[in-house]
């Protein structure tokens, strides 16, 4: 993905050599703790199920499911662990989880970097038809139309429909994987049936449908609002969080470091934007998840998204001065 990166410059070689190192021991632990998490909290889930006991189990298996999404994405750069294997292997369980296939997602997710925030190019922003209204945006924050619109995609993809970004060979792929998709996901259903068990009910797609609002308020701040000028310093969003959601995240709250060099791997990325900082001499656009979506709804109170993007006011994004910079940045490469 050398392609993609927008500040070749910006850090020295030497620092960006430490920072692309890639460790399985790293790979192992986040990949573990996370699993792990999940497998303890559905264990709770269970034995706690029809007590009230079952609510904060119930809500934080959800959002440690959905959180599987950075898993994936990860996976998909080949970034979490050094051996290569380990990452498809991995990458295909999240896929089949997320119900978001494999191959299907890292070629979306490479026009994703290659075009970020081009709304004719960007597949994120080419799905979603144009700018946000209200109407819109508030059923896809809780999951609704988030959900409907991947199911419906699974659907649409084995019939044999898919996007011109993808090569003959690359559709041939993600037409079978998505078939094959179904079929599993059919047979957990006719094993459940046969049964009489409502266990991958309660204890994955319940909870994973319910929450994924946890989720999505990452997706939407990493880019939405800002900029669309192509410079990945101003067009990405750096996010300040808990600890506990970093991990999450598996680091991906620190966007604008992971979009401007996405060969780093997670457990790098925050050297790396402190690095940014110190080079650049000022914080990339910086906000908290609740602050953004404070000032977002409240400007689709007023109307549609403004295609442009919407003002970085809370005290802590980049400058005028400094948007105008990536501007001329971006003029000079294209």
């Amino acid at each position: 993905m050398d392609d993609f990166v927008g500040r070749r410059t910006m850090i020295p070689a030497k620092k960006m050599r430490e920072f692309t190192k890639r460790s399985d021991f790293h790979g192992w632990v986040q990949t573990l703790s996370h699993f792990g998490a999940i497998i303890a909290t559905g264990a709770g889930l269970y034995l706690t199920w029809g007590t009230w006991w079952m609510i904060p189990f119930f809500i934080a298996e959800g959002a440690l499911l959905n959180y599987l999404f950075a898993a994936q994405h990860e996976y998909n750069h080949y970034t979490a662990f050094k051996t290569r294997w380990l990452n498809d292997f991995f990458n295909r369980i999240t896929g089949f989880l997320q119900l978001y296939p494999r191959d299907y997602e890292r070629w979306y997710h490479f026009e994703h970097h290659r075009y970020t925030s081009d709304w004719e190019k960007d597949p994120e922003l080419i799905s979603r038809g144009g700018p946000y209204t209200l109407g819109e945006y508030l059923p896809y924050l809780i999951g609704i139309t988030y959900w409907t619109g991947r199911i419906k995609r699974l659907f649409i993809v084995a019939s044999g429909e898919t996007a011109d970004y993808f090569t003959p060979e690359q559709k041939k792929q993600v037409v079978l994987e998505s078939r094959v998709h179904l079929v599993l996901y059919a047979l957990v259903a006719a094993v459940s049936v046969y049964f009489e068990s409502w266990l991958a009910v309660q204890l994955w797609i319940a909870p994973m449908f319910a929450t994924k609002i946890f989720q999505n308020i990452q997706n939407v701040t990493e880019h939405t609002g800002l900029t669309h000028v192509q410079d990945t310093v101003h067009n990405t969003r750096t996010i300040k969080t808990w600890w506990i959601f970093r991990w999450m995240a598996w680091n991906m709250q620190y966007h604008t470091a992971h979009h401007t060099f996405p060969a780093v791997p997670f457990y790098n990325l925050p050297k790396l934007h402190a690095e940014m900082c110190k080079q650049a001499g000022y914080e990339p656009p910086t906000t908290g998840y609740l602050a953004f979506q404070w000032r977002f709804i409240k400007q689709l109170m007023k109307g549609p998204e403004p295609f442009d993007g919407i003002a970085e006011i809370d005290g802590s994004t980049a400058k005028t001065d400094d948007v105008a910079r990536g501007k001329e940045a971006a003029e000079a490469v294209a």
